[in-house]
């Protein structure tokens, strides 16, 4: 199921939201009869797909592919969220706005992740929240911080102390050299986190370019 778009009176465009949900990890057939389960999801709008990754550097991490073929995640199912009547313009201007609020070094697995990203999207254009079950893993490591290694507690990756002295030409080298959005386990040292990479398996993944304000 895909987000349809039609004209509309008064308006550039109609177009239907819609979640589309991947598995993260093949265990999810089993624990999503309890409930639960470890997700990625991204918002779909205009035929495109936006979502929400992890890498290295303090700009965007919102980034679009094709519809339901996000690269390094298992597509499960999609859920409609409603229409909106947003021109293509004004949704992109939108999503450009909300990619200076989501950096790629302020992603984290219990508090700031790819599903707290489609569920404010989805709250700002139709006024509805994404399904609970997509990240009710997150919204209970959240209740039971406290109870939490500490490495699960900080940040999913590591922030660059010298930043302001990176040139575009070394941020995109090492998005370039980043591992592909994938599911790695958590030690002791490092939490799990989802790089992204320009060029990541058969899907094409573009970064939405914040504006400045």
């Amino acid at each position: 199921m895909g987000a349809e778009t039609t004209s509309g009176s008064g308006s550039e465009c109609e177009t239907q939201v819609v979640l589309n949900v991947y598995d993260l990890t093949p265990i999810n057939n089993y624990t999503c009869w309890f409930g639960f389960g470890i997700f990625h999801s991204g918002i779909e709008v205009h035929g495109k797909e936006y979502g929400f990754g992890a890498h290295d550097f303090p700009v965007s991490g919102v980034f679009e592919v094709e519809p339901r073929s996000c690269p390094g995640f298992l597509y499960r199912s999609s859920i409609s969220l409603g229409r909106i009547n947003m021109s293509p313009s004004e949704f992109r201007t939108l999503i450009e706005n909300m990619a200076s609020e989501y950096h790629g070094d302020t992603y984290h697995l219990i508090s700031k992740n790819c599903n707290h990203f489609t569920d404010d999207v989805s709250l700002r254009l139709t006024g509805r929240r994404i399904p609970g079950w997509v990240n009710r893993l997150a919204r209970l490591g959240a209740l039971c911080s406290c109870l939490l290694p500490e490495s699960l507690q900080v940040t999913t990756v590591k922030q660059m102390p010298e930043y302001h002295e990176c040139s575009e030409d070394e941020v995109t080298e090492s998005f370039s050299n980043a591992t592909p959005c994938e599911s790695t386990e958590i030690d002791e040292s490092e939490q799990e986190k989802h790089l992204l990479s320009p060029a990541m398996g058969s899907g094409e993944v573009v970064f939405v370019k914040e504006i400045q304000k």
